[in-house]
């Protein structure tokens, strides 16, 4: 297993464009090195504890599914062969498995947000209105219900350290057009569908999972991270039972300790305790083996630091 914690990279030879929530992005002019961090973000906030593995779970996952999914929208995944297609450098060698060469493209400012279980922002909207971004659901249902169908939520992409806001398929329209909203809500659907028809299989529901969309050269492009702990609720097939939260293979788990703390939900973010932390990899760990085949993360696994302004980019 890769046992390397990365907080920050550090690749001296390239621009640093800027650091994410989780990843740092370098300019390779005509491309980008995009390299998943250690970091945890809940809450729209950095934690100042990173999770060992975190990243490279998110990069070979996203990878994935970036391969299963491009007969449905092409994406920016280039390639994870650091030394073929950036170099033999010194400062790429921690890097491998973590990092990906990436097209660039002009995201869009919107997150595409499927959701397939009543939880989280959806359920406490439902509790509220009986709806979820504009979309009337059945009365009744409980907490971490299946919906009768998979909905399409889209959500604005907040600065830094902001919360996102849930919006109606309608402002989304006057943000990006109704075309490209309407591409978006269809491409999102499907591959929510197979991804979760895939994960299925292996024991995983996904509950919901959001989406980033950028424009390359004039059409769509998936971009940034594809259904990660991240990204996604994962939960285990076998101990789903609706009615109240369900256990996760995501980072739910941190936000349900954070929730157990006096903490406001701004900077500066609490430390973890190590328990927290191992079990969280552990979690990371065994969505990427369920879902991929994959035993580890590490650099050779096949599928079967310095500070700085945080940003959003990809």
């Amino acid at each position: 297993m890769n046992k390397t914690t990365i907080a920050y990279s550090n690749v001296p030879e390239l621009p640093l464009l800027g650091r994410g929530k989780v990843r740092d992005i370098y300019d390779l002019r005509d491309a980008l090195l995009i390299v998943a961090t250690d970091r945890i973000s809940c809450f729209d906030v950095v934690l100042p504890t990173p999770i060992p593995d975190k990243g490279a779970v998110l990069t070979q996952m996203s990878r994935f599914w970036f391969q299963r999914t491009a007969h449905i929208v092409q994406n920016h995944f280039l390639t994870m062969d650091l030394e073929d297609a950036v170099g033999r450098w010194e400062s790429l060698q921690p890097l491998k498995g973590r990092a990906m060469v990436v097209e660039k493209a002009q995201p869009l400012p919107i997150e595409a947000v499927v959701r397939g279980y009543l939880s989280g922002s959806a359920w406490k909207e439902y509790q509220q209105t009986g709806a979820v971004c504009g979309i009337t659901l059945p009365p009744g249902l409980r907490e971490s219900d299946k919906l009768p169908q998979p909905i399409f939520t889209p959500a604005t992409k907040a600065p830094q350290g902001q919360h996102d806001e849930n919006i109606s398929f309608e402002r989304m329209v006057t943000m990006v057009g109704r075309d490209r909203a309407e591409a978006i809500r269809r491409i999102s659907l499907r591959l929510y569908e197979e991804a979760a028809a895939h994960a299925a299989k292996h024991g995983i529901i996904i509950a919901d999972t959001k989406f980033e969309f950028g424009v390359h050269k004039g059409e769509l492009m998936l971009i940034d991270e594809v259904l990660t702990p991240d990204s996604s609720r994962f939960w285990p097939a076998d101990g789903y039972a609706p009615g109240r939260p369900q256990p996760s293979f995501d980072k739910q788990y941190v936000r349900d300790y954070l929730e157990s703390l006096r903490w406001p939900k701004q900077p500066p973010a609490p430390e973890l305790p190590p328990e927290v932390v191992r079990k969280t990899t552990e979690k990371y760990l065994e969505a990427l083996r369920r879902l991929t085949g994959m035993q580890s993360p590490g650099p050779s696994s096949t599928v079967s630091g310095s500070t700085g302004e945080f940003f959003e980019c990809c």
